[in-house]
C-alpha cells in the first residue's frame, strides 16, 4: 500500500503492540531485542515531531512468567497478581530502555471508571495533555490489579481506541499478529485476501471478523480490532493494523508504504465516549 505522505503530517499517534509481540513464542520470555527496537521507533516518531502514546499489553504474561506459572491464571485473583508483579517488571524494563534515548516516559493505569465518571475523565485528559507538552510519552495499560469484569476493557484493542479518543489522536495503530483484515481467515484459509483500505465500516466488514486470536497470551481477536476501529474513525482518526513481527514498520506506515489495514477517518459531529462504554457495559 502506498499512500504517499499522509500519515507524515499526522501530529499525534497512538501505538498498541499486544503480549505475543513482545514475547519469545517459544519460552514466553519478553523479547529484549523487539522491545529496544520498538522503543527506538517510538523515539523516532517522537523526534519527528509527534505526540507519542504506547498501549502496551504484556502485564499478566510477564508476571505470569515471574511467577512460574504455565499457562495463563482462569480466576480473577490470579489474574491480578500476576498484573500486580508483571506490570512493574515491564513498566522498568521500558523506563531503562526509553532512557538509553534519553526520552522520558510515564506509566497512565486506566479504568472503565476513569472515562465513565466527568471528572476523572477530564484529569485523564488534561494529564495526557501536559504528558504531550513536555514531551514524554506515556505508557498506557488497563489497571488489571483493580479491575472487575464489569469495569474492565478486556482487551487492549478497545483501550487504545478509548485512549485515542480521549486524547484527540489522530491516527491509531494497532501492531498485531496478523498483517491485517483479511476477506477470511488466512490461517485456516490460503485464499484469504488482505483488505488494504476501509473508506467507511459496513455490515460486510464485520461479517469478515473473527473473534479468536492466533496467541496464547492475547485477547483480543480481529472483531475486537473492527471495535477499536469504529472508535478510532468514529472520534476522527484513522487507524491501521498491521503486523507488529517487525516493528520497523512504525517507520514504513508514516512514510506511506507499508503492508496493512488503513481504516480511514469517519469523524461523527460528536462522538460521546461516554455513551459508547455506557452502552457496551449495559
Amino acid at each position: 500500500m502506498n499512500v504517499n505522505d499522509y500519515f507524515k503530517y499526522k501530529r499525534r499517534v497512538v501505538v498498541k503492540i499486544g503480549s505475543s509481540s513482545l514475547q519469545h513464542g517459544a519460552t514466553g520470555d519478553m523479547d529484549y531485542g523487539k522491545i529496544e527496537k520498538l522503543v527506538r521507533e517510538l523515539c523516532d516518531l517522537r523526534n519527528r515531531g509527534m505526540d507519542v502514546c504506547l498501549v502496551s499489553s504484556g502485564a499478566i504474561a510477564v508476571g505470569r512468567k515471574a511467577i512460574g506459572l504455565t499457562e495463563r491464571p482462569g480466576n480473577l485473583a490470579a489474574k491480578q497478581a500476576c498484573a500486580a508483579v508483571g506490570q512493574a517488571r515491564l513498566m522498568m524494563t521500558y523506563q531503562k530502555i526509553f532512557a538509553e534515548y534519553s526520552q522520558v516516559t510515564a506509566q497512565v493505569l486506566i479504568t472503565k471508571y476513569t472515562i465513565l465518571e466527568e471528572t476523572s475523565r477530564i484529569n485523564a485528559h488534561n494529564t495526557f495533555d501536559e504528558l504531550f507538552r513536555m514531551g514524554i510519552i506515556p505508557i498506557v495499560n488497563e489497571n488489571d490489579t483493580v479491575a472487575t469484569h464489569e469495569i474492565e476493557f478486556g482487551d487492549n484493542d478497545t483501550l487504545s481506541a478509548l485512549v485515542t479518543s480521549l486524547t484527540g489522536a489522530d491516527l491509531l495503530i494497532l501492531l498485531s499478529d496478523i498483517d491485517g483484515l483479511y476477506t477470511d481467515d488466512p490461517r485456516q484459509n490460503p485464499q484469504a485476501t488482505l483488505i488494504e483500505c476501509v473508506a467507511e465500516m459496513d455490515a460486510s466488514y464485520e461479517a469478515m471478523a473473527k473473534a479468536s486470536t492466533g496467541s496464547s497470551v492475547g485477547t483480543g481477536g480481529m472483531a475486537t480490532k473492527l471495535a477499536a476501529a469504529r472508535i478510532a474513525t468514529g472520534s476522527g482518526a484513522d487507524m491501521v493494523i498491521a503486523n507488529g513481527r517487525d516493528v520497523g514498520i512504525l517507520r514504513k506506515i508514516v512514510e506511506g508504504d507499508f503492508r496493512g489495514t488503513w481504516f480511514r477517518a469517519q469523524p461523527r459531529e460528536v462522538f460521546d465516549i461516554r455513551a459508547y462504554l455506557e452502552a457496551q457495559t449495559e
